[in-house]
């Protein structure tokens, strides 16, 4: 099959200066963007304990930890800004994300160190939901640097308990080991409750000489008073309780390694421990890529600062899809399905660092004459907006791609669904939840890229992160949006009776302007790309000039060591193109 992978079309064209200069104020825009984000992630590497704390007790933080682990400039941090339960930490105290250990791509999470040493706060167990789900999808490792102190007492309603809760995180860890994906710790500091079944159910321990994990620290040891409360020769108790345990904590490496072996490993330092999560990575199950390389991987034939000039700032001006994804993928090169049917979407075969990838996106701008066709010219089409062909292309696309084995990246900037009578007996409902059915079937890793809006039942249907089994993460833009449909249409939705009612009485229209004007504020507040970050309706915001190392990640883990795979020489896609 190399000569369809070998010959693809190139498209895309380079941008003149004149364009460019045209441009310069989109391009600030989105960069004063990328600036706040980048102020934010800041704010969170920074919270908690000074850096410098940490050192001074002779040990590494979270950060240090990553930065000397993973192959350099590998780590594709993910959930940095999350706080879904407005913390007053400002984070979910997990940092985590992909990333590659002595050549292979592993989804690396670790407790932060310097908040509140670790502990479980508010929003880790959905946290930690999103991280034993991407390495589900992918198949690929699980590595956890574990330094955990149990929960955050004073806050336990809402940490511990229910369906989702940070429990959970302990069957989801044996859930991977029954699909056979491994999950490697390193542990450091004291891990008593969950922190010690934090450090317990993983696949493979590996300990720092000075760790423990245990079923509860010398607090809990202390139990209950049997006076019913405290007083002065209870609290005498307590103390000598605590001194006990402190210099003795429960499940030290003199238990768990020399009496219970649950420790395969202990090292004398920080280093030493590193070091041995990067030779076991290199035992754990993986193709070599060559083996799915389609074509030798190659760089874009255009700049990715280009997409500064290219995507438009303004939600309500369009440019061209297409532009923008000759900036991301291999020679700027694409085989295009049906390019011309369903023209509001782009589907086509590309490639990432020479692996086959799947692309679906919605194009911008007016469509052709005459269409949607069955508007019968009652309304003409405009892109971003789904119609009957796109929604079959769509369809057609995502299952051919499943019998493939083909990963498929999705890109979003979409209005909805086109609505009205004609297009109900158009069938869109219909044909919406037939490719949310299709996706389901399909079961191949997908992600998506939120590069504009991300509207109504639109962003459910097209690889949102609604489809929990198949989307892997959901990546946003500094011009990313997420809401049910955009603010001003939602104020003319909500008020335009109440318009017509004070008209007909007569009365003064501007206080209803005015609450119209705080509804259309509101929905353009929260559904700001740093916003989407922080309730986690994105799962990370990137640059755009590192969108393609995220791509490139993505294609590579799903290659890595995927549930199934379809020989090339089987594959229909290319030769359906080529008809």
């Amino acid at each position: 099959m190399h000569p369809y992978f070998q010959n693809m079309p190139a498209f895309g064209k380079a941008l003149s200066d004149k364009k460019k200069a045209k441009a310069e104020d989109n391009k600030a825009a989105i960069l004063e963007v990328e600036a706040k984000i980048a102020e934010e992630i800041e704010r969170v590497k920074n919270a908690g304990l000074p850096a410098e704390k940490i050192h001074s007790r002779g040990q590494l933080t979270i950060w240090d930890r990553i930065e000397k682990l993973v192959d350099p400039g590998t780590f594709r941090p993910l959930h940095i800004l999350y706080n879904p339960k407005n913390n007053v930490e400002g984070t979910t105290g997990v940092v985590d994300g992909l990333a590659k250990i002595d050549g292979k791509w592993c989804v690396l999470a670790g407790f932060d160190n310097k908040v509140m040493a670790g502990a479980w706060i508010a929003g880790q167990a959905e946290n930690q939901l999103r991280i034993t789900d991407l390495a589900k999808r992918l198949h690929i490792p699980l590595v956890w640097l574990v330094n955990c102190s149990g929960v955050k007492l004073t806050e336990q309603e809402e940490v511990y308990a229910d369906r989702r809760g940070n429990g959970t995180t302990f069957f989801r860890h044996a859930e991977l080991e029954k699909l056979g994906i491994p999950i490697l710790a390193g542990i450091w500091g004291t891990n008593p409750a969950g922190g010690g079944y934090q450090g317990i159910s993983p696949t493979y321990l590996i300990a720092h000489k000075d760790c423990n994990i245990a079923v509860g620290g010398g607090g809990i040891v202390g139990g209950m008073s049997p006076k019913g409360g405290f007083d002065v020769e209870g609290a005498e108790q307590l103390i000598e309780a605590t001194r006990h345990f402190k210099e003795v904590p429960p499940g030290s490496v003199g238990i768990h390694h020399d009496k219970t072996g649950f420790f395969k490993e202990v090292h004398d330092t920080e280093e030493g421990v590193l070091n041995s999560i990067r030779k076991h990575m290199a035992q754990m199950p993986a193709y070599d890529l060559d083996f799915f390389r389609v074509d030798e991987p190659k760089e874009p034939a255009f700049p990715a600062d280009d997409l500064y000039y290219l995507v438009n700032f303004n939600q309500k001006m369009s440019y061209d899809f297409d532009q923008c994804l000759a900036r991301l993928v291999d020679g700027s090169e694409h085989m295009e399905y049906k390019p011309g049917y369903g023209p509001e979407i782009y589907t086509g075969l590309v490639k990432m660092n020479g692996l086959a990838v799947g692309v679906i996106g919605n194009r911008q701008g007016f469509l052709p004459p005459g269409y949607p066709e069955y508007a019968n010219g009652e309304y003409m089409g405009i892109g971003g907006k789904l119609y009957r062909q796109g929604l079959i292309k769509m369809n057609e696309f995502v299952t051919l791609c499943g019998r493939d084995r083909v990963p498929i990246i999705w890109f979003q900037d979409t209005s909805g669904i086109d609505v009205g009578d004609i297009a109900e007996q158009a069938e869109l409902l219909g044909l919406g939840q037939s490719l949310i059915y299709s996706i389901e079937q399909t079961d191949v890793p997908m992600m998506l890229v939120l590069l504009r809006k991300g509207t109504a039942a639109a962003h459910y249907v097209m690889g949102g992160p609604t489809a929990n089994n198949n989307n892997s993460f959901t990546l946003g833009t500094a011009t990313s949006e997420i809401y049910v449909m955009h603010g001003e249409t939602a104020a003319a939705a909500s008020f335009s009776r109440r318009l017509v009612k004070e008209k007909d009485a007569g009365r003064d229209l501007q206080p209803v302007i005015d609450k119209m004007n705080d509804l259309a504020q509101m929905y353009y507040d929260k559904s700001r790309p740093w916003y989407c970050a922080f309730r986690g309706f994105v799962d990370e915001v990137v640059n755009y000039s590192d969108l393609r190392s995220y791509l490139t990640a993505f294609a590579e883990a799903s290659y890595q060591n995927p549930l199934s795979l379809c020989p090339h020489h089987h594959m229909m896609i290319p030769r359906i193109i080529k008809g």
